[in-house]
């Protein structure tokens, strides 16, 4: 869920005293200018540059190009002063912010994710590369006494269009830093995880904030969504019903709504809208930043440094990921997520690493001293540098479901196939957290599960207290056999350190910390997907079937006297979507398509492969 109020205080918190000289310092020193910069096509784009008065040098330019807005308009001054970006005004960047086309006060029509044109032959063929390409060149002609240096930054949707930036070839382009970009909204980033809508977020963020409404532009206002009220998101999504219930509610104008309906299956349309198709050859020095709580864009900071790597290996890549939730990282306190702790100020961290980044290849300051990837390693809670990821000193270990709730290393023989089963029933789907909220927390991804361990239609099993230390660095796979009583089911696995009985509670919080269930990765996977995400497969009721699939990267240490916990579940509400548990067009189910299933998961030819460090 894209929440932009919360966005906006995670970029701008509440002003302090330091804050208010930094403010007067800022007006006193920058100059705001705005302008409307003309596109190939003959759209022009509003944008607001902040230009130091200082005549002593010349000064790089650091872009960012938003669907947020540039605001505000006028004669105010953007509230720099309230984030870390003071650091680059007090550095004497040029700062410079952009309403892409169709938003707020630029003209043209928007697109929710504009595909990248990599042929591109008229002035009419424009995508968010070219527009990036125009604005640069633009901007080095046309901005008095800067130093011919670009750089470009930006967090969530504006990482989007940070990676689109870093695609658009411009010479002038030095450094780009995409920060939790959007990048394949079918298999891991806001609105689907391998191919199950992340319905609470998808529908609050398109339907009910409107992001998708069609835009009255120019205009200094948003763009209107439908009134939806509630305070009990698990009671309102399961009153709703069937995804037809949503689509009807959302109109006729939410156009990404009734395309993300009409395309339930990976195919063309999905894939010319993954950010890493045209990740190929890019030019400027790239540091991808993301966090390992981040509920949203998580997977977008993994798999766009995975495909530089892999796309474009000549490019001056670096990786800084961290236990952040959204955005935490351009925060002033990444000290903890929720109850866990993290023992530093690891936001502080971040920016003494960025801010160096871009001042060397924009302004020639000091060197390049990061290393190619810097993870931060929760449990230990301690950063690690690397050369590479994923690491070659890793021993992919399989961990086995056994019967009573055990976890082993070691495979154990039967007579005959043995498993566990429980019930789901999508009429009483499992919570993905405890209390009763509204909006979508940020905290659930390292939440305390012993709720859901409670639960009947929840499967648990754990190792025992553990003798030493076990570091996981990279992509967990979960390797399940199961059988159905009916035709498609999904799987959610989860991956827990259970703290030992005696850890004191949050100094803070006073939440009972001892045996708390730490949610370190949890993944689901729609299983008539499980062969191909573009041919989907119904199960054979009865029949033993294995699904498998990769759970996002992982950065844990679990200690000595901690345990490793696995839990296994088939709803996740409402988080995710329901399935009917019948082999049928979810997107177009009725309410009458959802039933009972029972599920069997069987021991020891059900794993998860854990990467451990050697």
């Amino acid at each position: 869920m894209k929440n932009i109020y919360l966005f906006i205080l995670i970029l701008f918190p509440i002003t302090t005293n330091a804050q208010n000289a930094d403010s007067t310092w800022f007006v006193n020193n920058y100059t705001k200018k705005e302008v409307t910069i003309p596109m190939r096509d003959g759209i022009k784009l509003f944008t607001s540059v902040y230009i130091p008065k200082d005549q002593s040098e010349k000064h790089p330019i650091l872009l960012t190009r938003t669907p947020y807005s540039v605001g505000p308009y006028g004669a105010s001054y953007r509230p720099y002063w309230r984030s870390y970006m003071m650091r680059y005004c007090r550095e004497g960047y040029i700062m410079v912010n952009q309403d892409i086309r169709g938003k707020y006060m630029s003209e043209g029509i928007f697109e929710v994710v504009r595909p990248f044109n990599p042929n591109k032959k008229t002035n009419k063929d424009i995508d968010e590369a070219s527009d990036s390409y125009d604005t640069i060149d633009w901007l080095v002609k046309n901005i008095d006494n800067n130093n011919g240096n670009v750089g470009a930054i930006g967090i969530s949707f504006p990482g989007f269009y940070a990676t689109m930036i870093a695609l658009s070839g411009h010479p002038a382009l030095k450094a780009v830093s995409p920060q939790a970009p959007v990048t394949d909204r079918f298999f891991g980033d806001d609105d689907h995880h391998n191919g199950v809508m992340m319905l609470m977020d998808a529908f609050d963020f398109h339907v009910g904030y409107g992001f998708s409404a069609p835009s009255s532009t120019p205009s200094t206002k948003g763009t209107k969504g439908v009134d939806i009220h509630y305070n009990d998101n698990y009671d309102y999504y399961l009153k709703m019903g069937a995804m037809p219930n949503f689509t009807k509610l959302s109109g006729d104008t939410m156009k990404f709504w009734s395309d993300m309906m009409n395309h339930p299956n990976l195919d063309a349309w999905w894939k010319a809208r993954d950010a890493r198709s045209g990740i190929k050859n890019v030019k400027p020095a790239m540091l991808i930043t993301g966090g390992l709580f981040d509920a949203e864009d998580g997977y977008g900071a993994w798999h766009t440094y995975e495909a530089l790597v892999k796309q474009s290996p000549a490019t001056n890549s670096k990786l800084i990921m961290g236990p952040w939730y959204h955005g935490q990282w351009a925060s002033k306190d990444g000290t903890h997520l929720g109850n866990v702790r993290f023992d530093s100020n690891t936001s502080l961290y971040y920016q003494d690493m960025e801010v160096p980044f871009f001042n060397y290849y924009l302004k020639g300051k000091g060197a390049d001293t990061l290393s190619k990837v810097n993870i931060f390693f929760t449990g230990e809670n301690k950063w690690h540098k690397f050369s590479q990821w994923p690491l070659i000193d890793i021993k992919q270990t399989h961990i086995y479901l056994q019967a009573n709730g055990k976890l082993s290393f070691e495979a154990t023989k039967s007579a005959k196939p043995t498993f566990d089963s429980y019930v789901s029933d999508p009429a009483k789907p499992v919570p993905y957290a405890e209390k009763v909220h509204a909006y979508r927390t940020r905290e659930y991804m390292d939440d305390d599960q012993r709720y859901t361990a409670r639960r009947t239609d929840v499967l648990v099993y754990d190792t025992g207290i553990l003798t030493d230390d076990i570091t996981l660095a990279g992509p967990l796979v979960a390797d399940l056999m199961v059988s159905l009583s009916g035709t498609d089911a999904d799987f959610v696995v989860k991956l827990i350190d259970v703290f030992p009985e005696d850890t004191p509670a949050n100094p803070v919080t006073k939440y009972p910390m001892g045996g708390y269930q730490m949610l370190v990765r949890a993944e689901i996977m729609r299983g008539k997907f499980r062969n191909s995400f573009e041919k989907p497969e119904p199960f054979v009721p009865g029949k033993p079937t294995r699904v498998k699939y990769t759970l996002p990267d992982v950065a844990h240490t679990f200690k000595k006297g901690h345990k490793i916990m696995v839990q296994i579940q088939s709803t996740w509400f409402p988080l995710t979507d329901r399935n009917p548990q019948q082999f049928v067009d979810i997107n177009q189910a009725k309410d009458a398509d959802f039933v009972k299933e029972t599920i069997h998961v069987y021991h020891n030819s059900s794993k998860i492969i854990l990467p451990v460090i050697k």
